[in-house]
């Protein structure tokens, strides 16, 4: 059943950020926490060239990652604006022995978290996405449907009810598909905590869904 969940989850927040993929528009949004501290910061200079061609290449999996934690569109897309600003702004400090994409995954990661902390955690429902979906059958039967939208509301519920610290590092693992290693540099963890975390996240969202369920 976990699997289930998760590769709903998957599925769910890709089709989103396909949606709303875009140059981000780098407005501002204040989150502190988000600011890698020096050691971690990554180094070589960045001309506009190169800064448009990072942006391109990784705007789809940061926004993927924002949609995914904050289920929230907008703020989203706010979120993975002030990523590559940030970047931007301090990208003369980025260091060659950790991949870069990784280093956006941690400003990501830290702003959605904080952005979490300042909305107290609402719990919104997500847009409806079935306008959006498509079925992998071209003509699936009321009862095969019912099951999928009921799968789908389920899965969202219980990632409502994990912390942004579980949400985050299923979303890492589940969706983005990072290793364990490539995790433990984004959350800035040993690679133990991080399979510890993973397993109890794993857990709560099983957990989450089976009351859920009745």
């Amino acid at each position: 059943m976990c699997l289930a969940l998760m590769t709903c989850m998957a599925s769910q927040t890709a089709r989103v950020a396909s949606a709303h993929v875009r140059l981000p528009r780098l407005a501002p949004l204040p989150a502190e926490a988000a600011i890698p501290s020096e050691e971690e910061r990554p180094t070589p200079p960045l001309d506009a060239n190169a800064f448009e061609r990072i942006v391109k290449e990784n705007h789809a999996r940061i926004l993927r990652l924002a949609l995914g934690m904050l289920r929230d569109p907008d703020l989203a897309d706010d979120v993975a604006q002030e990523t590559f600003l940030r970047a931007f702004r301090f990208y003369k400090s980025f260091r060659n022995d950790a991949a870069l994409f990784t280093w956006l995954y941690r400003i990501a990661t830290n702003l959605c978290i904080d952005a979490q902390r300042k909305r107290g955690r609402t719990t919104e429902q997500f847009e409806d996405l079935e306008g959006d979906a498509e079925p992998a059958d071209p003509s699936p039967t009321p009862e095969h449907t019912f099951e999928i939208r009921e799968l789908a509301k389920q899965t969202e519920a219980a990632l409502e009810a994990l912390s942004p610290n579980h949400r985050a590092i299923l979303l890492l693992r589940e969706v983005e598909g990072l290793s364990y290693e490539q995790i433990a540099r984004v959350l800035h963890i040993p690679k133990g905590t991080v399979m510890s975390r993973l397993f109890h996240a794993r857990s709560n969202l099983q957990r989450a869904a089976l009351t859920l369920a009745g």
